[in-house]
Parts: structure tokens; C-alpha cells; sequence
């Protein structure tokens, strides 16, 4: 049990907020690549038994991001109680038109955005925010002040980076998120090699992070990051 005042009631086992990068380093083609990737990655059979293998179900949010004031809410709140909400979650996902195409990377920004979106956010047993992206911040504040200025006690922050790690930018880029970006109790960085990757990635992250967890794990080990 938690140690520490009365027990509060929650509505789920996890609040899950998922970031799509689409700066300007992302092309259109790529853009689609990653929504087809994130629908499909949702309704897999092995993530699908992730979200359903508890009693408490799962909240997830979805938004877009790129410039400092450049975030769009792509799905709001949804508490993910069969495979029908994560349908038309995929669905909705796969329709969705990009909303900008020509802004630099704001992480700070995102960070700042993600962490609002948790704050009115379901009350659940754990928050988790989603950073996917193929690029280091290169506007605005990093992720450090974003850590200090908006509300992220009690948030995991995790990592998917679009990355080929034996070119030095792909390395820069790791590197980034392994030391700036990942955040909180049992943090860890997926890698997807290529656009054409990212729904297998995907799909990874999502079985690990929505699979059922005990309270216990608010005492995880230090991030995970790949070698």
C-alpha cells in the first residue's frame, strides 16, 4: 500500500498521454508513416492485452506538437475500457490531418503542454507522458526548466526516438533523450531505426507501458534506455 494519508479514489490504473512529433524535420510522408504506425500499434493483439489484463482500465490522450505554441489535441481524454474505445481511438488517429508543417522542435514546450494535459487528466494510480520524436529540441526552453516550471511530480516521462544510431546525428538524438528528455520511476527510451519502424516500436513501448503494474513499482529501478 502507499504510505501516507487517507486513500483517494482513482478511475484507472494509468493516465497516458502519447506526443507525435511533426516539426519540420518530419516530411509528409514520414508523418503518415508514424499515424498509420500509432493506430496500428494500438490495436495489436499484444497491446490490446496490455490495456486489458487489469481491472482498472487505462486513460489515454493523444496530441501533436512542434513549435513553442504549436500543439494540437488529437484525441482528449478517453478511458480505454474495451477494444471498441481503441478502434476508434486508432481511427481517429489515422484520419487525423497534420497541423503544421514548418515549426522547429519546442520540447520544453511540448513538455510544458503534456504536463497540462496530465494535470486535468482522470485520477489514476500512475501518469505517464510520451515524448516520440526524430530531433533535439532547437527552440525554446530545454527540458530541464520545463521539468522545474510545470507540474510533473508524480510523472514518468518516457522516450521514443526515430533514430539510426550509427550516424552521429542519430546518436545526438539518443543521447538527448536518454539524458534530458526520460524522467521518473522505471523511464525508459524505445528506438525506432526508421519511420518504417516506428509502428513496431510502438507497439513495444505500448505492451510495456500500459501493462498492469503494481503499487510497488512507484519504486522502480533507474531509466532503461537501449545500448
Amino acid at each position: 500500500m502507499m504510505a501516507g494519508g487517507p486513500a483517494q479514489a482513482v478511475d484507472c490504473r494509468l493516465a497516458l498521454v502519447l506526443a507525435i512529433d511533426v516539426s519540420s524535420s518530419v516530411d509528409e510522408a514520414e508523418d503518415r508513416l508514424q499515424r498509420s504506425g500509432l493506430a496500428a500499434a494500438l490495436i495489436s493483439p499484444d497491446v490490446q492485452a496490455a490495456f486489458f489484463g487489469a481491472d482498472l482500465p487505462v486513460a489515454l490522450a493523444v496530441f501533436e506538437w512542434s513549435g513553442r505554441y504549436n500543439q494540437s489535441l488529437l484525441v482528449d481524454w478517453q478511458m480505454v475500457t474495451g477494444p471498441e474505445t481503441l478502434q476508434d481511438i486508432a481511427l481517429a488517429i489515422q484520419r487525423s490531418d497534420r497541423s503544421e508543417i514548418e515549426f522547429p522542435t519546442a520540447m520544453g514546450y511540448a513538455l510544458g503542454y503534456g504536463a497540462g494535459l496530465l494535470r486535468r487528466g482522470p485520477t489514476c494510480l500512475f501518469r505517464t507522458l510520451d515524448m516520440a520524436g526524430d530531433g533535439v529540441n532547437n527552440e525554446g526552453f530545454m527540458p530541464d526548466t520545463a521539468y522545474g516550471a510545470f507540474p510533473f511530480e508524480g510523472v514518468t516521462v518516457n522516450g521514443l526516438v526515430i533514430a539510426t544510431p550509427d550516424t552521429s546525428d542519430g546518436q545526438d538524438v539518443i543521447r538527448f533523450y536518454q539524458d534530458q528528455v526520460l524522467r521518473g520511476p522505471g523511464a525508459f527510451l524505445e528506438q525506432a531505426h526508421s519511420f518504417e519502424d516506428y509502428k513496431d516500436a510502438m507497439r513495444r513501448k505500448l505492451e510495456r507501458e500500459v501493462s498492469a503494474r503494481t503499487i510497488g513499482n512507484l519504486s522502480a529501478p533507474a531509466p532503461d534506455i537501449p545500448g
